[in-house]
């Protein structure tokens, strides 16, 4: 903790510090444009919110290898990983189903997302991306259910029209020591005064992982995956355009290391984990007021899960498939209602439509016995809202103010509820107020509720999740928030920063409750009942200063300390204190970086953690890693390269179900062709 407490204290003598992500050359991150917190184009410095931010030129110069590890380094954000195919972020403490995860602003969560960490945030090729935003603390006036610890939008990357008909294309070949990743991707752009296309194709391989000093190689962890994504843009009139866009990516057999490794199996993987996504969207710029601009979506996903499973020493093969049909339609209108206010109103409406089956196979024989899924087949999930929120500015003031009222459909059949429907609610609002000091100083204050509406995940699962067996529930309510927050903006010349300190309460939280002392399969049975109250209290904070002309440092800190009010123990799965310094140097056409990710032990555990077999007992050690980053680029190629955790540290994320990477070199060359 000596080294935590240190940067602490020299950033509390630096001053309030900033919310960032993009090292640019010099410190102008607060200006940069978000749109995730208040659904319009804001200045990050403008927004009565703490809103992080990572571009693709920052994917592009340091290469996560997955969506979910582009956002390792953003601050208050901590990516756990269940296996090397996962990654799961945790926002204001919470993951999984109470954080929303957004793409070119439609779900990605559906009904099926579950309760605690999940893998489908890498379900996006990080190649395919534009920026992500993640909004903390807020959102689920902006964008509906499940966004109570926030929301964290993918923008995937957007070709631009032009006078002049041109286009252009890139080749990227990508690999790491150790055979831990072979990457090939390629992409190409056209530009017209009336259209606009691209297309992305990704192939990766990825080797098992290799840990830090004591860990080695981590069999099995590897998989591979292959993308490909594709968008059109077409200018109809002056006023209006239409875009279509298609996304695909799939993985193929990713094991989950730890199941293999201490629970007994002999192969326990997914197989395949598959998302597709189109979308057709129409934007018009009216002449009213009132109908400044509008946005209508019209969207379809599909979504597998298969899942392979076998224990050691039997002949029984257990193969599972989940799949999820989503259609949404959305349409928003943003309004000039007077001369200092303005709003978004619309209305969203999502329809799923769950498949799940199962079987078991006797290797020895080949008799297969089809079995009931996971979840209800057939099950259904309706999401309906309408929403409004508006921004006001009268002097030195601005305020946001907001409500979205939520009905839901869910409809299911199960062997032991019978016929189950039920039709939950719930009507939201958020408040905001920002003073500006001046142009360069903000104080802001917000208060926002939100909600999580029970999905099928919570009502119809059964089967082995994690370390337990799970069986259906019915009436379920919602699950509810309050969040309050007070935060400090500045950029002044050099330096720039935020900080803010928020309290979030939970209540009728939807949790796991063992039954008795029932087991199946050796598994203690538990079912999910509205149960628990806590809350979780923090403080977040970030600087960015231009140390002299293309030197550029940076740091952050985040705190959280979650409490189960209803049990009298700390909150599950809370991280530990964290942070991040980073150094950059950037001049005409080559840069260098030295980063420094750190955490702090964690050893506040619930029981639900304690129980967990991928928590080391006494709970997580703390962790320092350094990563070295630099390259160079022509008119006609980029090479990028990194050394990763350079001292060769063993650590884990807390939580994680695997440990990190361990000292490791990869190099990536991307040839530019221009026509």
């Amino acid at each position: 903790m000596k080294r935590e407490v240190t940067v602490m204290l020299l950033m509390i003598a630096a001053g309030p510090a900033f919310s960032q992500q993009d090292s640019s050359v010099v410190p102008k991150s607060l200006t940069e444009v978000v749109v995730t917190s208040q659904r319009k184009e804001t200045a990050l410095l403008q927004v009565p919110y703490l809103v992080e931010k990572t571009n693709g030129r920052t994917i592009n110069t340091y290469q996560p290898r997955t969506t979910p590890e582009a956002l390792v380094g953003l601050n208050g954000v901590f990516v756990q990983k269940t296996n090397h195919g996962g990654g799961s972020p945790f926002v204001r403490g919470l993951t999984g189903n109470q954080v929303l995860m957004l793409v070119d602003g439609i779900r990605l969560n559906n009904s099926t997302f579950r309760y605690g960490p999940n893998q489908y945030l890498n379900t996006i090729d990080p190649f395919g991306v534009d920026r992500i935003e993640v909004a903390k603390g807020t959102g689920s006036v902006q964008y509906g259910s499940d966004a109570l610890g926030g929301v964290i939008q993918v923008f995937s990357k957007e070709p631009e029209f032009s006078k002049e008909a041109a286009w252009k294309g890139n080749l990227m070949g990508k690999f790491m020591t150790g055979g831990m990743e072979k990457t090939g991707h390629a992409d190409m752009t056209y530009s017209g005064e009336n259209m606009a296309a691209q297309v992305g194709l990704t192939y990766r391989d990825f080797g098992d992982l290799i840990g830090g000093d004591t860990t080695g190689k981590q069999s099995p962890s590897g998989y591979n995956e292959y993308a490909w994504d594709a968008k059109l843009k077409f200018l109809l009139a002056p006023r209006a355009r239409l875009t279509v866009a298609h996304q695909f990516l799939q993985q193929n057999e990713v094991p989950i290391y730890h199941k293999v490794v201490l629970e007994n199996y002999r192969i326990n993987e997914i197989d395949p984990q598959q998302r597709m996504l189109n979308y057709a969207r129409l934007d018009l710029d009216g002449k009213q007021p009132l109908t400044k601009q509008i946005s209508i979506t019209a969207s379809w996903q599909h979504s597998i899960e298969g899942r392979l499973s076998s224990k050691n020493n039997s002949t029984t093969l257990r193969k599972e498939k989940d799949a999820v049909n989503t259609l949404g339609l959305t349409a928003e209108v943003f309004s000039e209602i007077a001369r200092n206010w303005t709003a978004n109103s619309g209305i969203e409406l999502y329809q799923d439509a769950v498949s799940s089956e199962r079987s078991d196979i006797n290797e020895s024989t080949g008799a297969e016995k089809e079995l009931r899924g996971l979840y209800p087949d057939g099950a259904r999930y309706g999401n309906y809202s309408v929403y409004s929120l508006h921004h006001i500015k009268w002097h030195r003031v601005s305020v946001e103010l907001g409500a979205r009222y939520n009905f839901f459909n869910i409809r299911l059949t199960d062997t032991s509820l019978g016929k189950v429907a039920i039709q939950p609610s719930a009507l939201v609002g958020n408040a905001a107020l920002m003073y500006h000091l001046n142009d360069r100083h903000k104080i802001f204050a917000s208060l926002s509720n939100g909600f999580r509406a029970p999905n099928i995940d919570d009502m119809g699962t059964l089967g082995i999740v994690d370390f337990r067996y799970e069986v259906p529930a019915s009436d379920l309510r919602p699950e509810k928030s309050i969040n309050t927050e007070l935060g400090y903006k500045f950029m002044a010349g050099r330096l720039e920063g935020s900080a803010s300190v928020f309290y979030l309460q939970i209540k009728d939280m939807i949790t796991r409750v063992k039954v008795g002392n029932d087991s199946i399969s050796g598994y203690p049975v538990y079912k999910k009942e509205n149960t628990e109250k806590a809350n979780i209290k923090g403080v977040e904070a970030s600087l960015k200063y231009l140390v002299i002309r293309h030197f550029v440092v940076l740091a952050n800190i985040a705190y959280q300390n979650g409490e189960n009010e209803t049990k009298s123990e700390p909150m599950r799965r809370i991280p530990p204190i964290n942070g991040r310094f980073m150094a950059t140097y950037v001049k005409q056409n080559w840069h260098a970086d030295a980063e420094w990710l750190w955490a702090g032990k964690q050893d506040r555990l619930a029981q639900g953690d304690k129980d967990d077999n991928r928590i080391p007992k006494g709970g997580t050690p703390q962790w320092n890693v350094v990563n070295l980053y630099g390259g160079v680029s022509w008119p006609f190629a980029d090479l990028n390269l990194g050394c990763q955790n350079v001292f060769n540290e063993d650590y884990r994320t807390h939580g994680s179900g695997i440990n990190g990477v361990g000292r490791s070199l990869w190099l990536s060359l991307k040839i530019k062709i221009n026509q």
